[in-house]
């Protein structure tokens, strides 16, 4: 370890060695260094806090009043240089605060010269000198040589010091990584295949296909990533769900599962028959909010919902040397015999997908298909794309100059607002409506019909209107939307699409009366296939009465299904603005989505 001091004097060292006695430092000279040193600030008329808020006032109170009166003369066409005497004094009163300013930052740098330790304090060094220095560095806990906050290892002697080498000293300061987490495993083997999968040899994707059982594959990928991370996937479950059921069709590579809370809003009356609605939500107050409309639209006697477009679309991109060959294709597609036999090509793909209609758009020599076709009970994207596929390799044989680019080029479009979705529809197009009684929306929702009418116009229609929205002209359809998809087992990515929402309220039965309705073109659910058939959202499907494949007629469980987001749609748009007629917005969300336990004692 080095030693924080001046080199010692060649010619006392040899005095010292020498035997001679070594001149200490003067009584005086250390009576000096006793005193409380001069600091610059000393020389100020006032203490200097007060002197800096002085000038620290003035500079801003001048600098306010110049701005003022620069703004004034560009307001009036005055020219700048024409300065009137007030100004030329605030002029000059700014100058002397810049100075003094400058001169404070001066006097701090003077003030830290005069206050840095003298390097000539010690004349003369001695073994005593050395030894305090080196029992102040261990004192500090600073290690002074490696530039580290970490203790040094105590110190033996000052004598016969080992000094540190460069590669020792840079080792020191590297971060060590963390330690990695090892959970004892039963067997040696599992031991083994964890130290595969940590060294690379094993690749995590394949421990499915390698071991032949799923739980055992999660456990030791989730074992595996907490000694490669040092980072602990403790409260994240691993017993209790069934991997069997994800592989191959849900997720890759699992660890583990999320919890998630799932409450029920209902019941729901739509077209005569009651539902309870599941929602799987973190967001406090949402629930609670939903189940209020429910309750609204049930003492008004119900909703009522119809179905105007079941089709689910994808759009690929080809491409031609020429526009005019593009165009050509577009003719051919829409050409209604063709189309005939285009459709017989699509529904070979699947006995329940059903060919409905192509829509075609030019891009210069790029042509767009948008190819729009009924599901049966799945929600049908990879039924859709199968049965494109098809049809693509049919056409190759009378246009074998088409380049197919992708199967999807975005005008389908999925998973991203887009105005086509909002015209035209995909998936489901639903429209829900219901006449809410005076008495029930001062009593249930405590507000008045002809404020709810006011504030749909402006919030909802209006103020979308200014925000340039697409499809979103509601107050919260998304929430629920999302909700009810992640219950049942929806993707939640469509929610984008699936929320286009406009709602309408408007004042009938001689303004007494209620009328609200929700209008969404574009659900995109179904109940086969995907994450339906987990046991957890087969559940709330089973709750809602729509589980699996409707065996009477195809699709009618996945349709019916769409009228109930719908309707939970009218319910929660239906509470949430009355809330906000009311005032009760903040007050709800304080009571419902604000936990009120002791966080710190729960953690300890």
């Amino acid at each position: 370890m080095d030693v924080r001091r001046r080199p010692a004097n060649p010619i006392l060292r040899e005095k010292a060695d020498a035997g001679e006695q070594l001149i200490k430092p003067h009584k005086s000279h250390q009576h000096q260094q006793q005193q409380p040193p001069m600091k610059a600030s000393d020389a100020l008329p006032l203490p200097l806090h007060l002197t800096n808020g002085l000038f620290f006032t003035i500079f801003f109170s001048v600098m306010y009043f110049l701005l003022s009166r620069w703004r004034e003369k560009i307001r009036n066409s005055i020219p700048l240089h024409v300065v009137t005497l007030s100004e030329l004094v605030a002029v000059l009163s700014l100058i002397a605060s810049v100075i003094y300013l400058l001169g404070f930052f001066g006097i701090g740098f003077v003030q830290t010269l005069i206050s840095r330790p003298n390097p000539d304090g010690w004349d003369v060094e001695d073994e005593n000198t050395e030894q305090f220095l080196l029992q102040e560095d261990s004192r500090s806990g600073t290690c002074t040589t490696l530039g580290c906050a970490v203790p040094p290892p105590p110190v033996p002697s000052a004598k016969g010091l080992p000094k540190i080498s460069q590669p020792a000293a840079k080792a020191a300061m590297a971060v060590e990584k963390p330690a990695p987490l090892i959970t004892p495993q039963d067997s040696e083997e599992d031991e083994e295949i964890i130290k595969s999968v940590v060294s690379g040899k094993i690749p995590s994707y394949s421990l499915e296909s390698k071991l032949g059982d799923c739980k055992k594959a999660a456990g030791i990928r989730r074992e595996a990533l907490q000694r490669i991370t040092g980072k602990s996937l403790e409260g994240l479950p691993l017993e209790g769900f069934d991997y069997e059921s994800i592989l191959g069709q849900c997720c890759e590579m699992p660890v583990g599962y999320v919890q998630l809370p799932v409450g029920i809003a209902g019941p729901l009356l739509l077209d005569g028959r009651e539902y309870m609605v599941p929602m799987a939500t973190t967001e406090g107050c949402l629930v609670a909010s939903t189940n209020r409309g429910c309750k609204a639209i049930m003492a008004s006697g119900g909703a009522t919902s119809m179905l105007l477009r079941d089709g689910m679309t994808r759009a690929p991109v080809v491409r031609f040397a020429t526009a005019k060959r593009a165009a050509e294709l577009k003719f051919f597609v829409e050409e209604p015999m063709n189309f005939e036999t285009l459709s017989v090509v699509f529904n070979k793909s699947s006995r329940f997908a059903r060919l409905q209609s192509i829509q075609c758009a030019i891009a210069g020599k790029n042509l767009y298909m948008r190819f729009s076709c009924s599901t049966g009970d799945a929600m049908g994207m990879n039924m859709v794309s199968k049965g494109v596929q098809n049809v693509l390799d049919y056409l190759q044989t009378d246009f074998p100059d088409m380049d197919v680019i992708g199967l999807s080029g975005n005008f389908c479009a999925d998973k991203k607002p887009a105005a086509v979705n909002w015209i035209e529809g995909r998936g489901k197009s639903v429209v829900c409506e219901a006449i809410i009684k005076e008495e029930i929306v001062k009593k249930v929702l405590k507000t008045e019909v002809a404020a709810l009418v006011e504030l749909n116009m402006l919030k909802n229609l209006t103020g979308s209107a200014m925000a340039g929205s697409l499809g979103g002209f509601n107050a919260h359809a998304s929430n629920i939307v999302s909700a009810v998809y992640i219950a049942t087992g929806q993707d939640p990515a469509q929610n984008v699409e699936s929320s286009h929402c406009i709602t309408m309220m408007e004042a009938v039965n001689d303004g007494k009366d209620l009328h609200v309705s929700v209008s969404m073109p574009s659900i995109e659910v179904g109940t086969v296939g995907g994450g339906t058939q987990l046991a957890s959202q087969s559940a709330c499907l089973n709750l809602l009465g729509v589980k699996g494949a409707n065996k009477e007629e195809a699709g009618a469980n996945a349709r019916l299904l769409a009228t109930v987001v719908a309707g939970s749609v009218l319910a929660g748009e239906l509470s949430l603005m009355s809330a906000i007629s009311a005032g009760q917005l903040v007050s709800s969300h304080m009571k419902y989505n604000r936990s009120s336990k002791d966080v710190t004692k729960v953690a300890s």
